[in-house]
């Protein structure tokens, strides 16, 4: 197994803006989820870089690259903004609107958690950083330092890898849910996990 010294850092905690890295990353986790709204890798990234909220979210460095990222909500903050504006000006009118209706809900809606409560909404690492321990240094410093006493998290039925690391790291499913429209999304069930500190 490669061994790699992956550095975690609070975004928030940054001297420099670096959303547009994040958003890269982000859209290289994401890609097939991403690719109905553009197969344009730069148009998503400029589009997703003025959504994120730098509050939430930790970030994996190696070799001075940021590489992973992972954002842990809370009732107050979410991950990620979708913005109807910024979405049609990146994808057109028409297909803005759309997005906006199809998205706004997943990542706009208010957690109705409580304050102990973390959600994490987000984890990608690069393509070429897969394998090195990337989100494994992510979830492990963010269980450290966050101030949550209670986690959740979901993932979709096709995402095997994910789920087995979630499980190495404590986590257990709670519930299944059927995905509408799951042929155009690729996957047929959400599934839930949590983690008690």
């Amino acid at each position: 197994m490669y061994k790699s010294n992956v550095e975690v850092r609070l975004m928030k905690e940054l001297n420099t803006d670096v959303r547009r890295e994040v958003a890269q990353v982000f859209v290289d986790g994401y890609d097939k989820e991403l690719s109905f709204l553009s197969k344009d890798e730069e148009k998503l990234v400029s589009a997703f870089q003025q959504m994120i909220c730098p509050e939430v979210f930790y970030i994996g460095i190696l070799d001075n690259e940021i590489v992973g990222i992972l954002g842990c909500s809370n009732n107050k903050q979410r991950a990620i903004t979708i913005k109807q504006e910024v979405l049609k000006e990146h994808f057109g009118s028409w297909k803005g609107r759309i997005a906006y209706r199809f998205m706004k809900d997943e990542f706009n809606s208010k957690l109705l958690f409580g304050n102990e409560a973390g959600y994490i909404e987000c984890v990608a690492t690069k393509e070429k950083s897969r394998g090195k321990g990337v989100s494994t240094a992510l979830f492990n410093d963010m269980l450290v330092h966050a101030p949550h006493q209670h986690y959740m998290l979901e993932v979709v039925d096709t995402n095997v890898a994910a789920r087995k690391m979630y499980s190495k790291l404590g986590f257990i499913e709670t519930k299944r849910k059927k995905e509408r429209f799951s042929s155009l999304k690729g996957f047929k069930e959400r599934i839930y996990m949590e983690r008690y500190s």
